[in-house]
């Protein structure tokens, strides 16, 4: 039978249960507007886009939703408060007021002397790896590659005289710190986890049983919550492909530094996916590193967390084992230039994926099926760059997003993504609610379990299509609509359909932003 007229005929005899379903479906949203996301386990999820320059999921276990939206609120608040100390982009942010003094012994707030203290000691437990300085390292790099160049030896080694000044003196007595050179300064190594975990315990000091914050890919577990963490794969970093591995924990932290995201390139492309040179520089060299793809690390203590995941992208791999070996409680998984993996002794009692039984040369195979004429060329995938509108609203949430692959007949055969976190709001997302319900009543097959997350700048995402259907069979090649469609809490909605030939000849195209969608990029090319 034509594949058209089985959906056709499927659909229309379960016409009853679709509309019996559909008044269950709408009794059940009434009662969820005022109920808990998971009433169930009493959690609940909130998400929000450009806190501390990158994206923020937060879950709350609370005795009720009310409960919840105050330890939601009391997390915010602490945000704020550590933005307007350590921010480097507010001009009238503590850091950034004392970072323009010069040999001026200036009294500062007990958080800010307690980070710069531990810098110092990071610095020499890291052997100079971990140095905020290398900020003018960065700065150097991306004015160069802007200009389309790399930088000269000659700017390298006044770079590296700059790095290797001393840039601050403390006195503990006066609570006071003077800065003592020109050299740019970052606190960026470990502070979003410090910060993470300030905000984690104002979530229970303001009543929540148990909580978790993902920062940008930090992310600190605190109370009565367990929490399983997806690490991404650095070699093929998509928020819609297979984890890397997945760990359990409570009551730690989790942190991951890598060069696959971020970074600078003499010819940007398209998508800025793959930058030709990472944002992680050695101190000692003023370079971009590249023998570390990604580092993670799990510790009792956020700053311990953070600054070990920065420092082991950093350090040579037998450094990085020693230090980690004399620091009990430290676990950590890193991915190297060649793929292969690195864990430590302790990494397999978090982890919830089977470890490769060489994990010091462990390499995945990923075979291509051969190519059947007709049929999508499994040599060619579709990259997908979606950017999220930063709105101006200091409690902006971010907007549930769907987004799915649609054949000629306008029939869903793939679904990208769905970020959501709250049931009620499903059904606004009014055409992939619909389109889902029909494939489910005629197919029997829930298609919207994938959900991903990952290490990214502030709302900007990649997804990946690999031309298979959510069975996972190659589809015909042919003519393609992908759709968008974005729906925010108490604001608007929008949806964006765009059409592409997948025919094994390579196709781009952006379009514009709109109300509730940032630029869109599509990329059809070889692996």
């Amino acid at each position: 039978m034509d594949p058209v007229l089985r959906r056709v005929i499927a659909v229309l005899s379960m016409a009853p249960a679709m509309a019996h379903g559909h008044a269950q479906m709408a009794n059940s949203g009434r009662q969820m507007a005022g109920e808990a996301a998971s009433p169930q386990s009493g959690e609940w999820k909130f998400y929000h886009e450009h806190v501390l320059g990158t994206s923020l999921e937060i879950s709350i276990k609370a005795r009720d939703r009310e409960s919840a939206r105050e330890a939601e609120k009391a997390v915010l608040g602490s945000f704020d408060k550590m933005d307007r100390i350590f921010s480097a982009h507010r001009a009238e942010s503590e850091f950034s007021r004392w970072e323009q003094s010069r040999f001026e012994a200036v009294h500062v707030s007990p958080v800010l002397f307690a980070v710069l203290k531990a810098f110092d000691q990071w610095r020499e437990k890291t052997n100079g790896a971990l140095d905020p300085s290398v900020a003018a390292a960065m700065q150097l790099w991306r004015q160069a590659t802007s200009e389309g160049r790399r930088p000269d030896e000659d700017e390298i080694a006044r770079t590296l005289e700059a790095i290797k000044q001393p840039h601050w003196s403390l006195d503990a007595d006066q609570q006071t710190a003077t800065r003592l050179s020109e050299t740019p300064l970052a606190l960026a190594s470990f502070v979003k986890s410090w910060i993470a975990d300030q905000a984690a315990h104002a979530a229970l000091d303001a009543g929540a049983k148990g909580v978790m914050l993902n920062v940008g890919g930090d992310v600190v577990v605190r109370g009565a919550m367990q929490q399983r963490v997806d690490l991404v794969d650095p070699r093929h970093a998509a928020d819609n492909l297979a984890s890397l591995d997945s760990v359990m924990v409570s009551d730690r932290a989790v942190a991951t530094s890598g060069i696959y995201r971020r970074g600078f390139s003499l010819q940007e492309g398209l998508l800025h996916e793959a930058p030709q040179y990472g944002h992680l520089f050695d101190p000692h060299t003023a370079l971009p590193v590249a023998h570390i793809l990604s580092s993670t690390v799990i510790a009792a203590d956020a700053s311990t967390a953070g600054a070990l995941a920065t420092a082991f992208s950093v350090m040579p791999v037998s450094e990085s084992q020693k230090l980690a070996t004399a620091m009990p409680g430290v676990d950590y998984l890193l991915v190297l230039a060649d793929g292969s993996q690195v864990r430590s002794v302790g990494w397999n009692a978090h982890s919830m994926v089977p470890a490769p039984q060489n994990v010091q040369a462990a390499r995945v195979a990923y075979a291509l099926p051969a190519h059947t004429s007709g049929m999508w060329n499994p040599a060619f995938e579709l990259t997908l760059g979606i950017e999220l509108p930063r709105i101006n609203d200091a409690r902006y949430r971010r907007p549930y997003v769907a987004v799915w692959v649609e054949d000629g007949d306008h029939y869903p055969v793939r679904t990208l993504a769905l970020w959501s976190g709250n049931p009620r709001w499903l059904p606004d997302l009014k055409q992939w609610y619909r389109d889902d319900q029909i494939r489910m009543m005629s197919e029997g097959s829930d298609i919207s379990r994938t959900v991903g997350s990952a290490t990214r700048p502030a709302g900007s995402y990649i997804l990946k299509w690999d031309g298979r259907d959510n069975e996972g069979h190659l589809v015909k090649a042919g003519n393609y609509t992908v759709v968008v469609e974005a729906v925010r809490e108490h604001g608007g909605y929008q949806i964006v359909r765009h059409a592409m030939n997948f025919n094994a000849h390579a196709d781009r195209a952006e379009l514009p932003a709109g109300s509730e969608l940032g630029k869109i990029s599509f990329e059809y090319k070889k692996r």
